[in-house]
């Protein structure tokens, strides 16, 4: 009862300042000083606000916030236990589906020679030549 009171007379001061703005010629502001004003009054009308109330104040459902991060924290370590176990699995060898393809070997960065007199400059062949004798082609 004293939540909806507060509610009613905040709403109602604050359509006072707009209408005073409104006064003032300041239509925008009063426009949007009444929007905020009417915020509470429908928290009110809906019952929201009566709802908040008998949350905030009750012992029981305090009790289920509670059972509530419960769970989530069982969850959460739960989470991070199963994590650990894969990741020891895969340091001792374990075969796991999840385990990641080895690395590629880095590619090599031949240094390029210029071409010869009688080879035009855009058939350099040099690179892949590289590249197949690297692999023993």
């Amino acid at each position: 009862m004293l939540a909806e009171t507060i509610c009613s007379a905040v709403s109602a001061a604050g359509l006072g300042i707009a209408a005073i703005s409104a006064y003032r010629k300041k239509f925008l502001s009063a426009a949007r000083t009444a929007a905020y004003a009417l915020v509470p009054l429908g928290l009110v009308m809906t019952g929201a606000v009566q709802w908040l109330v008998d949350t905030a104040f009750s012992p029981v459902a305090w009790a289920g916030f509670g059972v509530l991060g419960l769970a989530c924290l069982l969850f959460l370590s739960t989470r991070a236990v199963e994590r650990r176990r894969v990741g020891r699995a895969v340091t001792t060898g374990g075969a796991d589906p999840r385990a990641v393809a080895p690395a590629a070997s880095a590619p090599s960065r031949a240094v390029r020679a210029k071409p010869s007199a009688g080879q035009p400059a855009g058939e350099d062949f040099s690179d892949i030549e590289a590249i197949l004798k690297k692999h023993g082609i």
